[in-house]
Protein backbone atom coordinates (compact mmCIF):
# COMPACT_ATOMS: atom_id res chain seq x y z
CA UNK A 1 0.00 0.00 0.00
CA UNK A 2 1.38 3.12 -1.01
CA UNK A 3 0.29 7.22 -0.10
CA UNK A 4 2.12 10.49 -1.27
CA UNK A 5 2.17 13.87 -0.41
CA UNK A 6 3.46 16.73 -1.00
CA UNK A 7 4.62 19.21 1.52
CA UNK A 8 5.65 22.99 1.07
CA UNK A 9 8.84 23.07 3.18
CA UNK A 10 12.35 21.91 2.46
CA UNK A 11 13.33 18.27 2.88
CA UNK A 12 14.91 17.91 6.19
CA UNK A 13 12.57 19.29 7.95
CA UNK A 14 9.94 16.72 6.78
CA UNK A 15 12.25 14.27 7.62
CA UNK A 16 12.57 15.52 11.27
CA UNK A 17 8.82 16.11 11.79
CA UNK A 18 7.52 12.50 10.45
CA UNK A 19 10.32 10.86 12.68
CA UNK A 20 9.04 12.98 15.88
CA UNK A 21 7.13 10.56 18.30
CA UNK A 22 5.15 13.18 20.35
CA UNK A 23 4.58 14.60 17.25
CA UNK A 24 2.84 11.21 15.72
CA UNK A 25 0.79 10.64 18.77
CA UNK A 26 -0.52 14.27 18.05
CA UNK A 27 -1.23 13.81 14.06
CA UNK A 28 -3.43 10.67 13.94
CA UNK A 29 -7.00 9.70 14.77
CA UNK A 30 -8.12 11.22 18.76
CA UNK A 31 -10.22 7.81 18.57
CA UNK A 32 -7.30 5.97 18.66
CA UNK A 33 -5.79 7.31 22.16
CA UNK A 34 -2.32 6.65 20.48
CA UNK A 35 0.51 7.04 22.86
CA UNK A 36 3.82 5.99 22.91
CA UNK A 37 4.85 3.84 26.42
CA UNK A 38 8.06 2.02 25.64
CA UNK A 39 11.12 2.86 24.26
CA UNK A 40 11.81 6.32 22.25
CA UNK A 41 8.40 8.03 24.17
CA UNK A 42 9.50 11.69 23.00
CA UNK A 43 11.59 13.55 20.31
CA UNK A 44 13.10 12.13 17.50
CA UNK A 45 13.25 8.40 16.84
CA UNK A 46 16.63 7.30 15.14
CA UNK A 47 18.01 4.34 13.49
CA UNK A 48 18.08 1.56 15.45
CA UNK A 49 15.85 2.63 18.25
CA UNK A 50 12.61 1.17 19.30
CA UNK A 51 8.96 2.73 20.21
CA UNK A 52 5.93 0.92 21.59
CA UNK A 53 2.73 1.98 20.59
CA UNK A 54 -0.48 1.80 22.74
CA UNK A 55 -3.75 2.22 20.82
CA UNK A 56 -7.38 1.06 20.29
CA UNK A 57 -8.03 -0.23 16.45
CA UNK A 58 -11.10 -1.75 15.76
CA UNK A 59 -12.18 -1.46 19.44
CA UNK A 60 -9.19 -3.12 20.47
CA UNK A 61 -6.91 -1.65 22.50
CA UNK A 62 -3.36 -2.89 21.31
CA UNK A 63 0.62 -2.74 21.86
CA UNK A 64 3.16 -2.21 18.74
CA UNK A 65 6.35 -2.09 18.76
CA UNK A 66 8.71 -1.25 16.26
CA UNK A 67 12.48 -0.63 15.55
CA UNK A 68 13.84 1.77 12.97
CA UNK A 69 15.89 -0.77 10.51
CA UNK A 70 16.47 1.61 7.84
CA UNK A 71 17.79 5.39 8.35
CA UNK A 72 19.49 7.71 5.55
CA UNK A 73 18.64 11.22 6.88
CA UNK A 74 16.68 13.14 4.93
CA UNK A 75 16.01 10.43 2.49
CA UNK A 76 14.10 7.39 3.79
CA UNK A 77 13.55 5.94 7.35
CA UNK A 78 12.14 2.72 7.83
CA UNK A 79 10.47 0.89 10.87
CA UNK A 80 9.74 -2.36 11.60
CA UNK A 81 7.53 -4.24 13.58
CA UNK A 82 9.31 -6.58 16.27
CA UNK A 83 5.91 -7.19 18.29
CA UNK A 84 1.80 -6.45 17.69
CA UNK A 85 -1.31 -7.34 16.54
CA UNK A 86 0.16 -8.60 12.50
CA UNK A 87 1.77 -11.14 11.08
CA UNK A 88 4.88 -9.11 9.58
CA UNK A 89 4.27 -4.91 9.10
CA UNK A 90 6.95 -2.65 7.65
CA UNK A 91 6.73 0.74 6.71
CA UNK A 92 8.76 2.63 4.41
CA UNK A 93 8.85 6.23 4.62
CA UNK A 94 10.45 8.08 1.54
CA UNK A 95 11.20 11.86 1.24
CA UNK A 96 12.09 13.19 -2.24
CA UNK A 97 13.78 17.09 -2.43
CA UNK A 98 11.92 19.21 -4.67
CA UNK A 99 13.71 22.51 -3.87
CA UNK A 100 10.90 24.81 -2.01
CA UNK A 101 9.15 21.41 -1.66
CA UNK A 102 8.97 17.88 -0.36
CA UNK A 103 7.63 15.02 -1.76
CA UNK A 104 6.54 12.62 0.89
CA UNK A 105 5.69 8.77 0.20
CA UNK A 106 4.67 6.58 2.83
CA UNK A 107 5.27 2.39 1.72
CA UNK A 108 3.33 -0.04 4.07
CA UNK A 109 3.73 -3.32 3.63
CA UNK A 110 1.18 -5.90 6.11
CA UNK A 111 0.35 -8.79 6.79
CA UNK A 112 -2.63 -9.99 8.85
CA UNK A 113 -2.11 -13.35 10.83
CA UNK A 114 -4.89 -16.00 10.83
CA UNK A 115 -3.82 -17.37 7.26
CA UNK A 116 -6.53 -17.75 4.87
CA UNK A 117 -8.99 -15.83 6.81
CA UNK A 118 -6.36 -12.35 7.96
CA UNK A 119 -5.67 -12.52 4.08
CA UNK A 120 -9.37 -12.26 3.65
CA UNK A 121 -9.85 -9.34 6.64
CA UNK A 122 -6.25 -7.84 5.07
CA UNK A 123 -7.83 -6.73 2.11
CA UNK A 124 -11.42 -6.16 3.02
CA UNK A 125 -10.84 -4.24 6.34
CA UNK A 126 -6.87 -3.64 7.16
CA UNK A 127 -5.55 -2.14 3.86
CA UNK A 128 -8.57 0.16 3.80
CA UNK A 129 -8.64 1.39 7.62
CA UNK A 130 -4.82 1.42 7.51
CA UNK A 131 -4.40 3.74 4.04
CA UNK A 132 -7.11 5.98 5.39
CA UNK A 133 -5.04 6.08 8.61
CA UNK A 134 -2.45 7.03 6.96
CA UNK A 135 -3.63 9.51 4.96
CA UNK A 136 -5.57 11.22 6.91
CA UNK A 137 -2.00 11.47 9.67
CA UNK A 138 -0.06 12.59 6.54
CA UNK A 139 -3.12 15.19 6.08
CA UNK A 140 -2.16 16.90 9.62
CA UNK A 141 1.68 16.15 9.48
CA UNK A 142 1.16 18.65 5.93
CA UNK A 143 -0.64 21.11 8.03
CA UNK A 144 1.62 21.43 10.72
CA UNK A 145 4.89 21.51 8.92
CA UNK A 146 3.68 24.04 6.21
CA UNK A 147 2.55 26.15 9.29
CA UNK A 148 5.90 26.00 11.17
CA UNK A 149 7.94 26.71 7.77
CA UNK A 150 5.94 29.58 6.94
CA UNK A 151 7.25 30.94 10.05
CA UNK A 152 10.84 30.11 9.12
CA UNK A 153 10.42 30.90 5.37
CA UNK A 154 13.28 33.45 5.19
CA UNK A 155 15.84 30.62 6.42
CA UNK A 156 14.97 28.40 3.33
CA UNK A 157 15.27 30.48 0.78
Amino acid sequence: MTTEIEIQAPIHLCFDFARDIGLHTETVWPHTKERAVEGVTIGKIGEGQTVTFEATHFLVRQRLTSRISGYNRPYLFVDEMMSGAFKSLKHEHHFVDLGIATWMQDVLYIEAPLGPLGWIAERLLLKPYMRNFVKSRNRELKRRIEEYAVTRLEEWV
